[in-house]
């Protein structure tokens, strides 16, 4: 076990991060037993998975995401032959030239209506290399898209290649939460992490429900600043690659890939925006640009050093029902090395973050659950995995 200490570094560091841990919690847990775990293989054989996630639908379907820009939906995780969504032809070609590349459909979320308006949204970077947020209508064949129903929301220039963010999900507010990374390079060159003029360095908030394409929810917490761009809901971002609501408490998890030394968790409780997660200021709990610490910075919740992992992948607080052990703890992993942590609060309160699979051997992509709340690993080489009590 590795517990995560962080060092106050000046009073107004403290102050900002005792604010934020003293909101309600998430339920302390025990510490889940690997023991009782087991990766199971679920399908194989896709190109570049980058996701997996239901429609909320009470159909019990599962959505596979593929980077090259195909979604595929499993029926009892056996896919269809034919592509529940296909936007090959509206992204970045340089994806078909092989090699690895940041680019390409990254998110995928169903509307909480769903099962009423058959709305789906998706985050791609198109031809020219920008971030694209658009909305779909599934077609009378509840497994296939229209093609033709495609609607830009939001179309967003990026600078560099890399750091694109990418990940979409409904808060429980029912609003739609977008990532943005820093816009690439490394260091983040640009200073857009820090800059709530831009909409780089962020995760947003808008309401799809109301205005063209969108409206802005009015209890954002930049709707009325002059100087910063009312749809940011967080900001100090590098490139989180996945956040996630609990399902239970409505708090925030937000994974963000770290530059040279250690990758981070950070931990927002359930409807306070506004946060800067620190970024370029700080690299998880440690300075980095030489900056001056702002009052509204957060630290996370848990970090591992580059000896352990070179790019974190955010998960989900497992809600599920198979595994009794992991109810309550977040769970995230590596992508590189493949090592799996949760983190949850100890006896005392504390924040902590043990192993769970030390180098697991899989490129963990992502994360996924079901409509029941079980939990999935998306493996970067093709495969699916289901997390499945040991027998």
């Amino acid at each position: 076990m590795r517990r995560i200490v962080f060092v106050l570094l000046v009073c107004a560091l403290s102050v900002s991060f005792a604010v934020a841990q003293d909101a309600p919690q998430s339920a302390e847990v025990p510490a889940p037993d690997a023991n009782l775990i087991t990766l199971t293989q679920i399908d194989s054989g896709y190109d570049r998975p980058l996701f997996v996630t239901h429609a909320g639908d009470g159909s019990g379907r599962l959505f596979m995401v593929e980077q090259s820009g195909r979604v595929w939906v499993l029926h009892n995780n056996v896919p269809l032959e034919t592509p529940f969504l296909d936007v090959s032809q509206l992204i970045s070609p340089e994806l078909f030239n092989g090699g690895y590349s940041e680019r390409g459909l990254l998110g995928l979320a169903f509307h909480p209506n769903y099962a009423d308006n058959g709305l789906l949204f998706v985050n791609y970077t198109d031809q020219r290399g920008a971030s694209v947020v658009a909305r779909y209508q599934v077609s009378d064949d509840p497994d296939q898209v229209d093609a033709t129903s495609g609607a830009i929301l939001m179309t967003v220039e990026q600078p560099y290649a890399n750091h694109n963010g990418g990940h979409l999900e409904f808060g429980p507010d029912g609003y739609l939460y977008i990532s943005l990374g820093d816009g690439g390079s490394a260091g983040d060159p640009l200073g857009n992490a820090q800059n709530r003029s831009t909409l780089l360095g962020t995760i947003l908030r808008v309401d799809v429900d109301n205005g063209t394409p969108y409206s802005i929810p009015a209890d954002n917490p930049f709707v009325d600043a002059a100087d910063a761009a009312a749809e940011i809901w967080l900001y100090g971002i590098r490139n989180s690659w996945r956040f996630s609501f609990d399902s239970v408490t409505n708090d925030l998890y937000v994974a963000d890939v770290g530059q040279n030394r250690v990758e981070e968790v950070n931990f927002i409780p359930a409807g306070q925006g506004g946060l800067n997660l620190g970024w370029n200021i700080m690299e998880g709990s440690q300075a980095y640009s030489g900056a001056p610490i702002t009052p509204d910075l957060l630290l996370p919740i848990a970090e591992y050093p580059h000896s352990e992992g070179i790019s974190v992948t955010g998960g989900y607080v497992y809600r599920g029902a198979n595994i009794p052990s992991l109810y309550g703890a977040y769970i995230y992993g590596d992508f590189a090395t493949g090592t799996i942590w949760t983190a949850f609060r100890d006896e005392a309160g504390e924040w902590v973050s043990p192993k769970l699979i030390n180098r697991s051997g899989r490129t963990i992509s992502s994360f996924g659950v079901d409509e029941a709340g079980e939990l999935y690993l998306v493996d970067y080489g093709g495969t699916l995995f289901q997390f499945t009590p040991t027998n």
